[in-house]
């Protein structure tokens, strides 16, 4: 294999203590690893500089709420929102797409409404859409896939109408790794009078991501993909459908003011924080994404495409494997091994040290359009380089020998 980029400078495995040598981490679209400084971020929040924050008038809770709300700023720029007040702190990107569901959806969808969405979504992004379409009497429309595993923006905008309210896509596909035209899809959406969300959680760990050139109205990702800490994730939204849209949870820190006449908000973001947040993990999701940042984006991009090629070229060689998804998907691959299982391959390379994801991925319309149940699943993160490719090409040669 050694048409592959050397597995230096990107290859930051020291970088995270939880990757023993020898181990072959190749499940990074379900959830990266953590590298030294998020955790340690997070160990000096808990251990040195914890209090609540926007509550105490004390000196540390004040020092804490900096950090916070400077965490908010740092999302805001690495996204290209227009102001850190656009950026919701929430539990995962699943939370973000409920809280858009029921709060925008609850407000403004209607029977004979239609909503959008494409055959490769996770289920995050097709259970909340419809319990808000059950419970307001709006339908759901499913765009097609192109051969390659694409959404086929092309079938979408013959389907697209003005009873169209929003387009809710994948920015990447969880399970194929295609990556979606995000700015013709905005571009449909509003031209029928639409908006447009985007999924975002495999496209932020590995491409620059800027919510104005991509023209969305709403975009969400969890911190747990990005090398950051799990249960905090972020809501991006423009500040004017913020502005409009009504709290979904009831509590502390989102109120105006309380009395049993009556209670008022306050506005957007703490209006949709309910609540004492998850103040370490805010701060964890900021060293994550100051991580990624200075190893750059671009340069992660790179590294992964080359991983992604020669994985796929290897693969390509074994006439029991099938391949899915575009030649040039983003960091992930996804195959069926003929005769066996996923699960199997899982377990056969588990015994070898490799780590892979087997399963429907959340993603059971997907596999039925594929005509299969499961599939198994490579991804990769910086943590990974030639010898992980090599591990699990010689797991995958093992599974074949084992069936055979």
């Amino acid at each position: 294999m050694d048409a592959i980029v050397s597995t230096r400078p990107l290859d930051r495995v020291s970088d995270f203590p939880a990757i023993p040598d020898g181990w072959a981490y190749l499940d990074t679209a379900a959830t990266a690893q953590k590298p030294l400084p998020v955790i340690e971020a997070m160990d000096r929040g808990y251990s040195e500089t914890y209090a609540t924050v926007h509550r105490g008038v004390y000196q540390r809770s004040a020092e804490m709420t900096v950090a916070f709300e400077a965490s908010r700023r740092r999302v805001a720029k690495f996204i290209g929102a227009s102001a850190p007040e656009e950026v919701i702190f929430v539990r995962g990107a699943t939370e973000g797409i409920n809280l858009v569901a029921q709060s925008w959806g609850g407000t403004n969808l209607k029977a004979g409404d239609r909503i959008m969405l494409s055959m490769l979504e996770h289920h995050s992004n097709i259970v909340p859409w419809q319990m808000i379409a059950a419970r307001t009497g709006a339908e759901i429309d499913v765009a097609p896939l192109t051969k390659d595993g694409r959404i086929d923006l092309d079938a979408m905008a013959a389907m697209l109408t003005e009873r169209h309210r929003i387009v809710a896509l994948a920015h990447v596909s969880n399970v194929l790794g295609s990556v979606l035209d995000a700015r013709r899809a905005a571009d449909l959406a509003h031209k029928v009078g639409a908006l447009l969300l985007l999924d975002g959680c495999q496209a932020v760990p590995r491409m620059a991501v800027d919510v104005s050139a991509l023209g969305c109205d709403f975009y969400v990702f969890s911190g747990h993909k990005l090398y950051g800490p799990t249960g905090i994730g972020v809501l991006w939204g423009r500040s004017d459908l913020l502005g409009a849209m009504p709290p979904w949870q009831g509590g502390g820190a989102m109120i105006d003011k309380v009395s049993f006449s009556g209670t008022t908000y306050a506005p957007p973001p703490a209006r949709f924080e309910a609540g004492t947040p998850h103040v370490v993990g805010v701060l964890g999701l900021h060293a994550a994404i100051d991580y990624v940042d200075g190893i750059g984006l671009e340069v992660i991009a790179a590294h992964e495409e080359a991983l992604v090629r020669e994985t796929r070229k290897a693969l390509c060689s074994l006439n029991s494997v099938r391949l899915l998804g575009p030649e040039d998907s983003a960091g992930i691959v996804s195959f069926a091994v003929e005769g066996v299982h996923p699960h199997d391959v899982g377990t056969i390379l588990d015994e070898s040290r490799v780590a892979i994801r087997a399963g429907h991925h959340c993603a059971q319309p997907l596999m039925e359009h594929l005509g299969l149940d499961a599939t198994a699943r490579a991804s990769f993160g910086v943590y990974n380089g030639k010898q992980d490719v090599e591990a699990l090409v010689r797991g995958i040669e093992r599974v074949t020998r084992i069936f055979a």
